[in-house]
């Protein structure tokens, strides 16, 4: 088998840029379909900037704009598939990019949030895989230039990144194939526990996003700050026992495990939650991608996230009014209500 892979990838924001130019950098055909039309011609013509914990390099992957994706029905079949658009746009998105790979392919779902079971639905479990992306953070704001955080890839402090799982939890060679094309990128492995990694990275994700998103700061001076570190715990104790009572084998996320996250009502662990928070702070201003949405004036993907722990509790019998006011605190952001601000989390812990 020819070790250069043909790939596609439907959204070429942050993630898709930073995945999508890797994999061009290191020789696979790439093409990606972006609605951001800037972004597109600034690709087109001076190619695609990466910068982060390596050498900085620019890619040079096929692009289009979306409307222009008749010309990929044209062409030979994709041997594999990236849906890297925000969580709303799953559906849609997964049917689309879906056309152009080939039968004995796969899709991969590069993420936020929980998209699987919707992608599922749409083109069957069998042809996608789900692809976890632990504590990575890039950022595209410029158009052609994509950024990841950090001095170091994660895999030199001993973290693996890319977490690829089948939604039936089941080894296969295609979980192999993905890890090892990712392997330059960073470090990654293979996890049978796929809606555990999902749930994890949701619990870190609902705790961190709409807070910085809310109050327009970096995760790290949030968390020089007892009120957002407090908060922060409040949403990961939440959503870790509602994905528990769920059944799911939540996986450790924040430094500790799912089972400290949920016994955060005591006050040593409580304690113990405090001061690891404490410890990650810093002057790197970097704000995870519901604050990047805010900031750029696009929908943000609250209901996909902490909406869905809200509606998943309440399915089960779990309250979740912490969830429930960042909720509707963002949507009214999304809708132009009220702006971000540090006084919003002061507003949200007066009535906790």
């Amino acid at each position: 088998m020819n070790s250069k892979r043909r790939v596609v990838f439907i959204g070429g924001g942050a993630v898709g840029s930073y995945l999508g130019g890797w994999l061009s950098h290191l020789g696979h055909d790439v093409h990606i379909m972006d609605t951001w039309h800037e972004n597109v011609n600034s690709i087109r013509e001076n190619g695609l900037y990466l910068k982060g914990p390596h050498e900085p390099f620019v890619a040079f992957p096929e692009i289009i704009h979306l409307h222009e994706n008749e010309r990929l029905a044209r062409s030979k079949p994709f041997d594999i598939g990236f849906i890297c658009v925000k969580a709303y746009d799953s559906a849609w998105a997964a049917q689309l990019v879906n056309r152009f790979v080939s039968e004995d392919g796969y899709l991969v779902s590069a993420q936020n949030t929980v998209p699987d079971q919707i992608i599922s639905d749409v083109v069957g479990e069998d042809r996608c895989i789900g692809l976890v992306m632990s504590s990575i953070s890039v950022a595209l704001f410029n158009p052609g230039e994509v950024e990841r955080s950090g001095k170091k890839r994660r895999r030199d402090t001993g973290h693996l990144v890319f977490r690829a799982g089948e939604n039936n939890g089941t080894k296969s060679d295609r979980l192999h194939e993905l890890i090892k094309l990712l392997d330059p990128i960073d470090g990654g492995q293979i996890t049978t526990n796929l809606k555990g990694e999902r749930w994890g990275k949701l619990c870190q994700n609902a705790m961190t996003n709409p807070v910085s998103a809310l109050s327009n700061m970096s995760v790290s001076n949030l968390n020089g700050n007892q009120p957002s570190r407090q908060l922060q715990i409040l949403l990961a104790n939440e959503t870790v026992r509602v994905g528990q009572k769920l059944n799911i084998n939540v996986v450790p996320f924040g430094g500790a495990e799912a089972d400290t996250w949920a016994n955060a009502g005591q006050r040593n662990v409580y304690k113990q939650l405090d001061r690891i928070l404490g410890e990650k702070t810093g002057t790197e201003d970097w704000r995870p991608s519901m604050a990047q949405d805010v900031l750029k004036g696009r929908p943000t993907e609250i209901m996909q996230m902490n909406g869905f722990v809200s509606t998943q509790g309440k399915s089960i019998g779990i309250n979740t009014p912490i969830n429930d006011v960042v909720t509707k605190m963002i949507t009214d952001i999304d809708n132009g209500l009220i702006k971000p601000s540090f006084t919003n989390i002061d507003k949200i812990m007066s009535f906790s």
